[in-house]
């Protein structure tokens, strides 16, 4: 699966480059990279609610729902991440930042889903109304930066 997305990061990024769309491989890069770096465990596939499990030492599960976005030094960072998938049986989102240049991790946010539910419910929110759609501004609202791109190799929290 590696080889595969190695193969695919640099034509996903030419794409863009030619016709200013995604190739639609976004999601499954950041998903790569977040379970590379982070020692995480990929979900399912198919799995509502979330995309991929952390094991803590006392063995017990936390479930991880992804989100990832490529962002290049010019994009707008009112730019929208893909639906928050609620309600949803996970601890934390991660936001997985990509330079859309070629597809290589800029930055990782993390945020508690609770606070995440919590800015999506409150009255008058437009995301809310839109079908949960949140900007990559917002979604730094609620969260804290997990790593930088040259500084990726935290170590795991139990």
């Amino acid at each position: 699966m590696r080889e595969i997305l190695t193969a695919i990061k640099p034509l996903a990024a030419e794409y863009y480059r030619l016709t200013g769309k995604p190739l639609g491989v976004t999601g499954e890069v950041a998903e790569t990279i977040a379970v590379d770096v982070l020692g995480l465990e990929l979900a399912p596939p198919r799995t509502a609610a979330y995309d991929a499990i952390r094991r803590t030492l006392d063995g017990s599960e936390k479930r991880i729902q992804i989100k990832g976005r490529a962002f290049g030094a010019d994009a707008n960072p009112g730019q929208r991440l893909g639906r928050i998938k609620q309600p949803a049986a996970c601890y934390t989102v991660l936001l997985v930042l990509l330079d859309n240049a070629a597809l290589d991790l800029r930055e990782m946010w993390t945020a508690p889903y609770a606070a995440v539910a919590e800015r999506l419910a409150k009255p008058g929110f437009k995301v809310r109304e839109r079908g949960s759609l949140v900007s990559v501004r917002r979604a730094h609202f609620c969260s804290r930066r997990r790593c930088l791109a040259s500084g990726c190799a935290l170590p795991r929290r139990p």
